[in-house]
C-alpha cells in the first residue's frame, strides 16, 4: 500500500480549516494517508476524546460577546467559556467567540441548544467547539446565551470581554442607550425599578 506524501502546504491547509496545531495536522494527514476530509474527521474525533477526558474540569474563564441586529431590535449576549485566562485573552479565541456570536445574530438563534446546531462555513458550532478544544487542550463551550427583543436594543461590552450588557428600550435610544448599558455594567443594578426588586432582597 502506497503512502501519500504530506507537504507543508497540506498541513497548512488543514490548520487553516480546523485551527488545530501543526503536529496534530501532520498526524491526522498521516493517519488518513493524506485524505483531507478524513483528516478533518480524525481531528474531530480526537477533539471528542479530549472533551470526554476534560468533562469534569471547571471552565470558569471565558469571553462575553454582546451583539445586536443592524436594526437594533434584537440583541444576543453569550459566554464562550474556557479553563484559563491565558486562553480567554488570546486574540484567536476572542475572534472564535465573535464568529459564533455573529452566527447567532445572522441565524436569529433563540437558545444555546439551537446555536450549537448552527453551521458556519459548513461546520456546526458544536463541531467547531470540539475542534477548538482539541487544538487548545482546554474544556470550552457555550456557557450562557441570552436574547432580548425590543423596539430598540443597546449592547455594551465592558473591559476585555469580561462583562456584556443588553438593554431593551421602548423607543430608539441611540447614544443614550449605550450610555445606559455602560452604567448598568458599572453599577450592576438588581432590577429596572423599585417594584421589580425581589421581595426576599427587600426583606
Amino acid at each position: 500500500m502506497s503512502t501519500a506524501t504530506i507537504t507543508a502546504q497540506d498541513i497548512n491547509k488543514l490548520r487553516q480549516a480546523t485551527g488545530a496545531g501543526m503536529m496534530d495536522c501532520r498526524k491526522a494527514l498521516t493517519e488518513t494517508n493524506g485524505d483531507f476530509e478524513a483528516a478533518i474527521d480524525w481531528l474531530r474525533k480526537q477533539g471528542q476524546k479530549v472533551a470526554a477526558k476534560r468533562s469534569d474540569r471547571e471552565a470558569k474563564e471565558g469571553v462575553v460577546i454582546a451583539k445586536t441586529t443592524p436594526d437594533n431590535k434584537t440583541g444576543i449576549v453569550l459566554t464562550i467559556s474556557c479553563e484559563t485566562d491565558f486562553v480567554s485573552k488570546n486574540a484567536d479565541f476572542v475572534a472564535f467567540a465573535q464568529s459564533i456570536a455573529d452566527a447567532a445574530v445572522a441565524n436569529n438563534v433563540k437558545s444555546a441548544e439551537e446555536l450549537n446546531e448552527v453551521s458556519i462555513n459548513g461546520a456546526k458550532v458544536s463541531d467547531m467547539i470540539n475542534d477548538k478544544l482539541a487544538s487548545i487542550g482546554e474544556k470550552i463551550g457555550v456557557a450562557r446565551f441570552e436574547r432580548v427583543e425590543a423596539p430598540y436594543v443597546a449592547s455594551y461590552i465592558h473591559g476585555a470581554y469580561r462583562m456584556g450588557v443588553l438593554v431593551g428600550f421602548n423607543k430608539e435610544a441611540g447614544e443614550a442607550g449605550k450610555d445606559v448599558a455602560m452604567q448598568i455594567a458599572a453599577m450592576n443594578p438588581l432590577a429596572v425599578d423599585a417594584n421589580s426588586v425581589p421581595a426576599e432582597t427587600v426583606e
